[in-house]
């Protein structure tokens, strides 16, 4: 199944409660992801917290361009979750 985000809303600093279509919502911190001339400017908070839901793209993305693979949110709001450790194994978010 591939997952697409649906809904989204900003928390606090880097942090944004993401809603998929697997049902399941959860909180992405993704600080880590600011890396790179496209996301240079998200590193200003008030920036970052400017996003949408492209509902074509099926994730988020922000005015400058930039966006981030759904799997990616995925991975960052449930990387703890035992259940879910082979499929972010299978989409290289973690060592074998």
């Amino acid at each position: 199944m591939l997952v697409h985000v649906i809904d989204a809303k900003y928390v606090d600093g880097y942090r944004i409660e993401v809603s998929f279509n697997d049902g399941r919502k959860g909180i992405a911190d993704l600080r880590d992801a600011l890396h790179g001339p496209a996301f240079e400017s998200l590193k200003d908070e008030s920036e970052f917290r400017r996003f949408v839901v492209d509902k074509e793209l099926d994730t988020l993305v922000w005015a400058n361009g930039a966006d981030l693979a759904p799997e990616y949110i995925y991975f960052q709001a449930f990387r703890d979750d035992r259940e879910l450790q082979e499929r972010f194994k299978k989409w290289g978010y973690l060592n074998n």
